[in-house]
């Protein structure tokens, strides 16, 4: 995930594309944060998982700005938020469809043997390892607890 990151401000450079430029700066600043971070526990850099949670929290950080900035009639600056959102969207996977999901949580409680609500963490947390980055975790427990309610 680094390399396509640096890869893709290699051309953002090239292309003289400033919005690309800086928010591709943007996240190898919050990478390089987080790895710092890590030196502490004495472990290596950031995993792609951590890397991807780095992500998501830029994406979800900059809708909350775009939603703001969009009601308080701001297009300019909801402009630049949806265009970093785009940008940011390019390197995280492709969200499953709802159809997928549901698959995906009947795949997981089965192979978990989830019986009831109490098991529902264990499903999650085969959902999380199965597929990370890949589903709405807030919309997918309703539908868990749904399945084994």
């Amino acid at each position: 995930m680094r390399e396509e990151l640096g890869e893709g401000l290699k051309t953002a450079l090239k292309a003289r594309d400033a919005r690309r430029t800086s928010t591709l700066r943007l996240i190898n600043s919050a990478i390089k944060d987080k790895d710092i971070a890590i030196r502490q526990e004495d472990r290596g850099p950031a995993t792609n998982a951590e890397i991807l949670v780095i992500l998501q929290k830029m994406v979800k950080q900059r809708e909350e700005s775009f939603a703001i900035y969009a009601q308080a009639g701001r297009a300019d600056l909801a402009t630049v938020e949806k265009e970093e959102i785009d940008i940011l969207n390019e390197f995280l996977p492709k969200g499953l469809s709802d159809q997928e999901v549901d698959a995906a949580i009947q795949a997981a409680i089965a192979s978990t043997g989830a019986a009831g609500g109490k098991d529902m963490g264990k499903v999650i947390a085969q959902l999380k390892t199965d597929y990370p980055g890949r589903i709405d975790f807030g919309k997918a427990s309703g539908k868990v607890k749904a399945a084994l309610g």
